[in-house]
């Protein structure tokens, strides 16, 4: 019974959320361009889609993905399993918690693959350049740079560091990449880097931080906890300019010399 009454709510939650957007699309249909809406009932059919999805999905994520990622830095940060049951140092070390580093690098890559978002971007890229940008391709060089940026940003979590050297690191690099990057990769490249701040990735991340902040000595959940979902906006943006920087350099040393020009023949005396 509980559950049903979470669902409704969260209906009913959903469905405020949701209405102001139809509001604006009606409102410039009817104003702006005079016409009533094409397809009306496909749309309203859409739309009931789009409420049953979201709710369920919004329920999903606070029974499960988010106290997922809560649980296994409780887990992976307890001393009974780091030390095995030996002593427990005073003040433990960043090399005590590889196993966080290696699960936050796992989820972050398993949950940007599975980024709706990501998805439907790496779709439309491959349609629009006709083939030579690939979805699969794409999507892994984001989820690897994701992956990146939560194993870095657990680290940073575990030892304290400020946040905005990071940050500003990251941002230095993708300075450098875009100045060499081709031009018609780095839109996307910037795109990519938002499309994984968005609704699988951002709750199990942002769970693993606070989990992560809270199990750690030493740490604030408030000030140390989030920060997470910055790393996984920048580093996204590294891989993909650095997977087409060296795409391209691969393509220019795989191309085959053109033949000489025989205007250019050195004459002997």
């Amino acid at each position: 019974m509980g559950l049903i009454l979470h669902i409704g709510n969260t209906a009913l939650t959903t469905l405020l959320d949701v209405l102001p957007i139809v509001a604006v699309l009606f409102l410039f249909q009817f104003l702006v361009i005079r016409q009533p809406p094409p397809h009306l009932g496909r749309i309203a059919v859409g739309f009931l889609y789009v409420l049953g999805g979201l709710t369920l999905f919004l329920v999903g994520l606070e029974e499960a993905l988010f106290p997922v990622g809560e649980t296994m830095a409780r887990q992976l940060t307890d001393p009974a399993f780091i030390y095995g049951g030996g002593p427990v140092p005073a003040q433990p070390v960043w090399t005590d918690y590889l196993w966080i580093y290696v699960f936050a690098a796992a989820i972050g890559f398993a949950t940007t693959v599975a980024e709706p978002s990501l998805i439907a971007v790496s779709i439309k890229a491959n349609e629009i350049s006709g083939g030579v940008v690939g979805a699969w391709g794409l999507r892994v060089a984001v989820a690897v740079g994701v992956a990146a940026g939560v194993a870095i940003g657990a680290f940073r979590i575990v030892t304290g560091t400020p946040l905005p050297y990071y940050i500003m690191a990251g941002y230095v690099v993708v300075i450098l990449q875009t100045l060499k990057a081709p031009r018609l990769i780095i839109p996307l490249a910037y795109d990519t880097g938002g499309v994984t701040t968005s609704t699988v990735t951002v709750p199990v991340v942002a769970a693993l931080g606070l989990g992560l902040a809270a199990a750690v000595p030493g740490r604030s959940p408030l000030l140390d906890g989030f920060g997470l979902i910055a790393f996984a906006s920048v580093f996204p943006i590294m891989t993909v300019l650095g997977y087409t920087m060296i795409a391209a350099w691969m393509r220019a040393w795989k191309k085959p010399a053109g033949p000489a020009d025989p205007s250019r023949k050195e004459t002997a005396e």
